[in-house]
């Protein structure tokens, strides 16, 4: 018999834990280490020796996101994903994936609210191709007709497949621009196709050069490498870069919510069954409350086991689906959870049984099966920060950017160890108000 409050462990499962914490153990006797420093341009290199496997991963982070944009021209942040696999003065258009899958290596990249980040893996001894790439483009990077409107094509069609037509595809859309009502953080990284359109050239390249500059970004190299050889590369390769001004960012501030239960109803044609999307604003990264909302989050919404999975689909089946998920920003937090409503069921009943399921961590708090799952969770993800050359790279610029101290990567478990049981059903108290939430419906629409 399943039961919605506790987790029924196994003997496997107990001995996987068991594993996994000697394995945890052995990560923090052995502490990733590294080297940084600024150069003078601005540039803050990080640098990790593994000579675990022959590649190397290089990744820059810009911090630039959706939320340094122009509400009158969202999007560019997430275009310029795009556009940087443009020419430059030093390579032709089309040209960046021949280079890499030549040096049998790959590439990739991807925008927040708050970042874009570049990243490669290649063969240790193709360790100067990512660099002379991204040295290349952070400064050279043709914004021209060509490329922009190439772009621009490529970028309407993914917010066309991704979002536009898809069921319940501008959910979370609509979900951040309620939750932060117009001020910071109520448009996403996709932005609005009208506003890519609608942009000059001229307004794509006071973008770039705003913000693709050397002390607006973080370059971190993991992998096989000689330390001394690549120091000597970054010089090379970036040390001709002059110092850029400090980019100009967005005067958007943080709005309160309005108050009072925002809930909409959406008609949707692509929609098969009616679906609940409900939100709520979060802890910004880093405070004591998110790494307890984290946990609480991964017990409410994370797997077959957790709170709204058992309620809604197994015991009252009244959804076929039920999950939520949770984003912690620079500035603030958002939650989600979602349910798409049985055949036969509907809307409010689903409503009904996520805000009893609530109610009942807000009165009850979580048991002790349930609060080791979640620190289970957490120490699962810390070693899938350091499970490979890459991933280590992206916790490095990640801790160094938001925090100043890349040091996290061996140190942010305990922030999750520290919180103790009762803060998960305080952090539900604070943040899990009906007052300051947002509902979307979505139903069908009727052909």
């Amino acid at each position: 018999m399943k039961n919605s409050n506790r987790i029924m462990w196994t003997v496997p499962i107990m001995i996987a834990f068991s594993i996994m914490n000697a394995m945890i153990s052995h990560a923090q006797i052995n502490p990733i280490t590294f080297e940084e420093y600024t150069m003078p341009n601005g540039l803050h290199v990080i640098l990790h020796k593994d000579i675990s496997a022959p590649n190397v991963a290089v990744l820059v982070h810009y911090r630039v996101g959706a939320r340094d944009e122009d509400p009158q021209r969202t999007g560019f942040a997430h275009f310029f994903e795009h556009l940087m696999f443009e020419a430059t003065d030093h390579y032709k258009r089309a040209s960046l994936d021949k280079f890499i899958q030549g040096a049998g290596g790959e590439l990739n990249a991807y925008t927040s609210f708050d970042e874009t980040v570049y990243h490669f893996e290649v063969p240790s001894n193709e360790i100067r191709l990512p660099l002379w790439i991204e040295a290349s483009r952070m400064r050279t990077l043709h914004v021209d007709s060509i490329g922009v409107e190439t772009q621009r094509g490529v970028v309407k069609e993914e917010r066309k497949n991704r979002y536009d037509n898809s069921p319940y595809g501008d959910w979370f859309e609509r979900t951040a621009g309620k939750l932060f009502n117009g001020g910071l953080y109520s448009w996403t990284p996709i932005g609005t196709a009208q506003h890519i359109d609608n942009a000059s050239i001229d307004e794509f390249k006071q973008f770039y050069n705003n913000f693709y500059q050397p002390n607006n970004a973080t370059l971190v190299i993991s992998g096989d490498i000689d330390m001394k050889q690549v120091k000597g590369f970054v010089k090379e390769y970036f040390g001709i870069i002059p110092k850029g001004i400090a980019p100009k960012r967005s005067n958007v501030v943080m709005k309160d919510m309005n108050p009072g239960i925002v809930r909409e109803t959406i008609d949707d044609p692509k929609a098969q069954l009616p679906a609940v999307f409900m939100g709520y604003r979060g802890p910004k990264i880093g405070e004591k409350d998110a790494y307890a909302m984290s946990m609480l989050m991964d017990i409410v919404r994370s797997g077959e086991s957790s709170r709204l999975y058992q309620r809604l689909v197994d015991k009252d089946q009244i959804a076929v689906q039920a999950s939520g998920g949770a984003q912690n920003l620079q500035h603030s937090g958002m939650m989600f959870m979602l349910g798409v409503v049985s055949p036969g069921k509907t809307a409010d009943e689903v409503i009904k049984a996520i805000d009893e399921e609530i109610e009942k961590v807000k009165n009850e708090g979580v048991t002790d099966e349930e609060f080791t799952k979640a620190k289970n969770i957490a120490e699962v993800r810390f070693i899938e920060g350091k499970k490979n050359v890459l991933e280590k790279a992206r916790s490095l610029a990640k801790y160094h950017t938001y925090f100043g101290k890349a040091s996290m990567i061996n140190t942010e478990i305990k922030d999750f160890m520290s919180i103790k049981k009762e803060d998960l059903q305080r952090v539900a108290k604070k943040y899990f108000t009906q007052d300051s939430r947002t509902i979307l419906q979505y139903m069908p629409k009727q052909k």
